[in-house]
């Protein structure tokens, strides 16, 4: 370019022209674009300087019989061929120019400003770095040895949310990433949260003796009951109905259930519905072997994020409205230890329990009297939430994000200490990559350290909340990070279905403490799937199950177990260093390079792979599942209980609407198959369109504080395809509490909901309509 503007300004005697300068910048919500553009040129002044007019009037000032007598001279041939030879030239430097915009990536700014040279970003669609390199290339970067001072860095005996502790070490996250030469922000919230009395304390009385427990359950209903224990097991619905079969009256009851299998709120949740008075959970021994007086910690919100803010962030500055979250419990709830649970049981009177919960224990009767109080505080803390950036090269503005609780009850190592850890190693391997050996991300990751975790996901919600609209058209992804580590004998995944590809992948590719065996070979394989031994659903209380169920982003985590059973000192003052050491076989940094290399492998290839890897079939079969089983229900209501549904309910718009989505989903997938992976712009409306799929889901029908977990597939609510075949359930065994009309309007919007997901994933408006024919 230099060469050809100093060839122009020679042939005209001058100064080369000035060109358009044109600086396209993105702000990072990616809603505007601003675009700058300065054009000037010295053909537009008046004729004079150095310039063709200048010698065109030099040449008009010769005398006329002398232009007359010269006629096409040789010199006016050499100007016609200099004039000619300049023309072609301006006409492919401007084409040289157009084409070559074409092909410049946009780079990313927060806002237009004067013009700077950018940095050297990847322009063209082709890695830049192999992936087999940038897979060895990560794996040189992690090691056991560099686990060893980070973890011992951020061990702290108390770091709750919102305490001098919990800020420290949001503290030395932020300063790890600006030392790695990372972009860095945090969010300052200010959420509600219950915390035990902190003059007083909770008490229950049963056969004249008191006991205080210290551990508590946030978010619990406060005050005083009186009533008889009723032991209920698990608490699960399930439970619930054989003590329906066997005619128990629940109304008014205190019910005694174990820890562990649900969450302590859909426990209390479903207890609940049963008109139950209050809750008490224990650690069973047989279940936990966590010693007679180890307290147990947790919280009973059936939700995530702030329950006094629903479907708003706690920003200091948001207007909250009147509201509080439909999944606080009315009834109380309270832990208690081993010893105090057992010593109950033993006590009770009344009928043998069922035989299926084993043991000889008894379900307790109206002589089994006791007074439970509950006086948690509500108090309101600061807390705050830190990230870190690695920019993208050519999608700067599409992201995956990984993301660590940093809080605890207690010690919290297995909890917060080793997730958190693994983040910040991740951040500094990456960015290293990025700064030293020339790998270029075409997507940014985002490093997110959460505060508030232990009350149910706060801090996370809350930023979701705060930017909804935001992330569900920017981030592709969530991998959570939190307990990631707490056994060696077991590995558990649960994710959204459009990862499975990319988990498959990471688990064939990545090695166990065994360097020749595979995690896949290890724990995937054997008579059955890789699914079937490795996969579970994402539970509520899970760090990555709003990121799914509320905001619509595909999500996973895993985790290492002891084996068939759970790492028992969650929620615990007993989760320190010393224990996990004992329940892995002092392999700690070990498991944690592993979970680093899983965790690495499934977030490069999303940010380095020109095309998301995401599995977009997998969801058709789901909704195949749940339409056959409302199909037979609905069939089973007509047969037993044909006065409660309209004669013209019919399921052929149900099946229409899978059908359309099973073609849909299809042609996108084959759509990336035959993708030239040349073109930029097509590969970013492909990934465009495969992102839409999990939004989608969202029911756009239902309120995010009556039912904040929108997804009909993985959410939770009257509104998902699940609850649709357990409405069914009740309407044929005419439980009174079942409602057709309630019925057939969920079902309806189910279906229209389904619909819209095949028109969105079909793409543009003619696609669908041509799919059709």
């Amino acid at each position: 370019m230099d060469q050809a503007r100093s060839t122009i300004s020679k042939i005209f005697n001058g100064e080369p022209h000035s060109y358009t300068r044109f600086n396209l910048t993105q702000n990072m919500e990616g809603d505007n674009s601003q675009v700058e553009m300065k054009l000037s040129s010295d053909m537009d002044e008046e004729v004079g300087g150095n310039g063709v007019g200048d010698h065109l009037n030099h040449n008009s000032n010769r005398k006329p019989y002398v232009a007359q007598k010269l006629g096409r001279t040789p010199k006016n041939l050499c100007f016609m061929a200099a004039a000619t030879l300049l023309i072609f030239i301006i006409g492919y430097l401007i084409g040289f120019l157009v084409h070559r915009k074409k092909e410049v990536a946009p780079t990313c700014a927060t806002s237009v400003s004067a013009f700077q040279e950018p940095p050297v970003h990847e322009t063209g669609a082709a890695p830049l770095m192999d992936w087999d390199d940038v897979k060895k290339l990560f794996a040189d970067k992690i090691s056991p040895s560099k686990f060893e001072s980070v973890l011992s860095e951020f061990t702290s005996a108390d770091h709750r949310a919102g305490s001098p502790g919990d800020k420290a070490l949001a503290i030395k996250v932020i300063t790890k990433f600006k030392t790695y030469g990372m972009d860095t922000w945090s969010d300052e919230l200010f959420v509600k949260v219950q915390d035990p009395p902190a003059s007083g304390y909770n008490k229950f009385v049963f056969k004249g003796t008191e006991q205080r427990p210290t551990g508590f359950l946030s978010y619990s209903a406060t005050g005083k009951v009186n009533g008889t224990v009723l032991y209920a097991y698990y608490g699960q619905e399930s439970d619930f109905i054989l003590l329906r079969d066997k005619n128990i009256n629940l109304t008014g009851r205190v019910l005694l259930v174990r820890a562990g299998k649900i969450s302590f709120a859909e426990k209390v949740a479903n207890a609940a519905q049963m008109n139950a008075a209050a809750v008490l959970i224990y650690p069973d021994p047989t279940d936990y072997p966590i010693g007679d007086t180890t307290e147990l910690f947790g919280h009973v919100h059936m939700g995530s994020g702030d329950p006094y803010t629903p479907g708003f962030p706690s920003f200091n500055h948001t207007q909250y409205p009147p509201v509080k979250s439909s999944g606080l419990p009315k009834i109380l709830a309270q832990t208690i230890t081993a010893a105090m649970g057992t010593s109950i049981l033993r006590q009770l009177g009344g009928q043998n329990v069922p035989q299926t919960w084993g043991g000889i224990n008894r379900l307790g009767d109206e002589s089994d009297l006791i007074t439970l109080e509950v006086n948690n505080v509500l108090v309101e803390k600061e807390i705050h939430n830190v990230f870190g950036v690695i920019k993208g090269f050519v999608d700067a503005d599409r992201y995956v994000v990984i993301g660590a609780q940093r809080d605890a009850w207690g010690p919290g190592f297995a909890s917060s200490t080793v997730g958190t850890s693994i983040l910040v190693e991740l951040a500094r391997s990456i960015s290293d990559m990025v700064k030293n050996d020339g790998f270029k991300p075409r997507r940014s990751i985002v490093f997110a350290s959460w505060s508030a975790g232990e009350y149910g996901s706060v801090g996370a919600t809350e930023w979701l909340e705060g930017y909804l609209t935001s992330l569900n058209m920017k981030a592709f992804s969530y991998i959570n990070l939190d307990g990631v580590v707490g056994g060696r004998n077991g590995f558990k995944v649960a994710a959204s279905p459009l990862m499975h590809s990319l988990i498959e992948g990471a688990l064939k590719k990545v090695s166990t403490l065994n360097k020749a065996v595979s995690l896949f070979t290890q724990f995937g394989s054997g008579r059955d799937s890789w699914e079937s031994n490795v996969y579970e659903d994402l539970k509520m209380d899970n760090a990555a199950y709003p990121f799914l169920a509320f905001s619509g982003i595909p999500s996973v985590s895993f985790r290492f177990t002891p084996g068939n059973s759970e790492y028992p000192f969650f929620g615990t003052m007993l989760d320190t260093p010393d224990r996990l050491k004992s329940l892995t076989s002092g392999d700690v940094t070990r498991l944690a390079e592993i979970a680093s290399q899983f965790t690495g492998h499934i977030a490069l290839r999303l940010v380095h792979h020109h095309v998301l890897g995401m599995n977009l079939t997998r969801y058709n079969d789901m909704i195949r599942t749940h339409v056959f089983r409302i199909n037979k229900r609905l069939k089973d209501v007509r047969r037993m209980q044909p006065q409660l549904l309209p004669k013209d309910l019919t399921m052929q718009w149900f099946i229409s609407a899978m059908g359309t989505y099973g073609r849909a989903a299809h042609q996108l997938a084959e759509d990336v198959t035959n993708s030239n992976l040349d073109d930029i712009e097509m590969c970013r409306i492909i990934n465009d369109r495969i992102m839409a799929v999990e939004r989608n889901f969202l029911s756009p029908y239902v309120s995010p504080r009556e039912s904040p977990f929108r997804h009909i597939l993985l959410g939770s609510g009257p509104h998902t395809l699940k609850a649709l075949s357990s409405h069914l359930d009740a309407l044929k065994a005419d439980d009174p509490v079942a409602d057709a009309d309630l019925f057939c309007n969920q079902f309806a919007l189910a279906t229209w909901t389904v619909q819209s997901c095949a028109n969105s994933l079909a793409g543009d408006i003619w696609s669908l309509a041509l799919m059709e024919t």
